[in-house]
């Protein structure tokens, strides 16, 4: 299975020298669109020089810009396909059945192979922090994953929100959102607008955004402090959820054991008011 370009990042960014690491920043805050652009502007984005961008495709595994690029075209092509656009496999001895597992497999081994330990260790610890409240929200699919979230995180801690309703109602709430705040969103292909509405202005408050997104990026990623790149392409005019709900259960657990002890309590206080 093909890594995307943001996944190789995610696992070579930790080796890269300060200057690649500012162009590797630079493309993800606006994926993939600046390593569309000439190698002469990209640095110029960057802040780097024009054979640091090189170095840095080089990196990456590509023999040269051209080739980087015509990857970065090719995953554009993707984020852009709608279910019409998708086939399905046609033809498996396995039956319908076995080529939707064997990609739902696939995608779970692949999205935490490109998951850090010390990446879900971090989120979990914000997560888990009680100095502010935690706001969650999903896309016209990916919301029932934010709800599933919410539902779990309020048990164990107070101050959690799912953010429901029309786009009107989660501006509203943004009075409600500063500096010690958490936002998760859930947003895959193709990407909610009023989503990336709503998470630049949280972020202009200081809210923390925390983003479940695909291996292809979502624009919400230029404003989040942690992105999470799960796979979600199967054999179906639909995308899949699946890796990135069992992300978000692995989530749940780390939370949970960090706030054993209060948890603890909140749990037998609720029980106590059935």
């Amino acid at each position: 299975m093909i890594s995307s370009i943001a996944e190789l990042i995610s696992d070579r960014i930790g080796a890269m020298p300060a200057g690649e690491r500012r162009a590797a920043q630079t493309l993800i805050a606006n994926y993939p669109l600046t390593g569309l652009k000439t190698v002469a502007e990209f640095s110029a984005a960057a802040g780097v020089s024009s054979p640091t961008i090189l170095r840095f495709v080089a990196r990456l595994g590509f023999q040269n810009y051209p080739e980087f690029q015509s990857a970065l075209q090719d995953e554009l092509a993707a984020q852009l396909q709608s279910p019409a656009s998708r086939t399905l496999n046609p033809g498996s001895a396995g039956g319908a059945v076995s080529p939707m597992l064997e990609a739902t497999l696939d995608n779970l081994r692949e999205t935490f192979r490109h998951l850090t330990d010390k990446q879900l260790a971090d989120i979990a610890a914000r997560l888990a922090e009680r100095r502010g409240k935690t706001f969650l929200i999903g896309g016209r699919f990916t919301d029932p994953l934010a709800r599933y979230m919410a539902a779990h995180l309020a048990i164990i801690q107070p101050d959690v929100y799912h953010l429901a309703g029309q786009e009107s109602i989660w501006r509203d709430r943004l009075i409600d959102m500063g500096k010690r705040d958490v936002l998760v969103i859930f947003d895959i292909r193709r990407y909610q607008e009023s989503l990336v509405r709503f998470a630049e202005k949280a972020h202009h408050r200081g809210v923390q955004i925390i983003l479940f997104t695909d291996q292809w990026l979502s624009p919400i990623a230029r404003f989040a402090r942690h992105v999470i790149a799960g796979r979600t392409a199967v054999p179906s005019a639909w995308d899949s959820s699946a890796a990135l709900f069992v992300v978000a259960e692995t989530l749940i657990a780390a939370v949970t054991r960090q706030l054993e002890a209060a948890g603890a309590k909140r749990i037998r206080d609720l029980e106590s008011l059935r």
